[in-house]
């Protein structure tokens, strides 16, 4: 059976099908910060990355080094297929978890999603 995703490593993994080609962390933060506000730091995105890595659903490998840069290289990572399967399995959870629900609905009333 395959290891579910965990919230951050779902954000990661959506970043990088959405930035559709390999990204460096600087962008993938970025990304991530536009798109949910929610502040991210460097060190939670490659502790993050690296596991993702790990577990086969991303690579990386790193770039030239740059003048601009100061002579150090960027490590591109990119969303293998591996990835991409397991994005698709937590959506399709998601989905049938969330069928029918009316999230809005059922905070406002005060029963916090429960049909009881």
């Amino acid at each position: 059976m395959a290891a579910y995703l965990r919230d951050f490593e779902h954000l990661l993994l959506l970043t990088l099908l959405r930035l559709d080609e390999p990204a460096y962390g600087v962008a993938i933060r970025r990304e991530i910060e536009d798109r949910t506000g929610r502040r991210v730091s460097p060190g939670a995105i490659f502790t993050a990355l690296r596991r993702l890595e790990q577990r086969g659903l991303v690579s990386s490998w790193l770039g030239e080094a740059t003048a601009v840069r100061g002579g150090k290289r960027k490590r591109y990572y990119q969303l293998e297929a591996a990835g991409e399967e397991s994005l698709h399995r937590t959506q399709e959870h998601m989905r049938r978890l969330t069928a029918g629900l009316s999230i809005n609905s059922s905070l406002a009333d005060g029963h916090g999603g429960s049909s009881k």
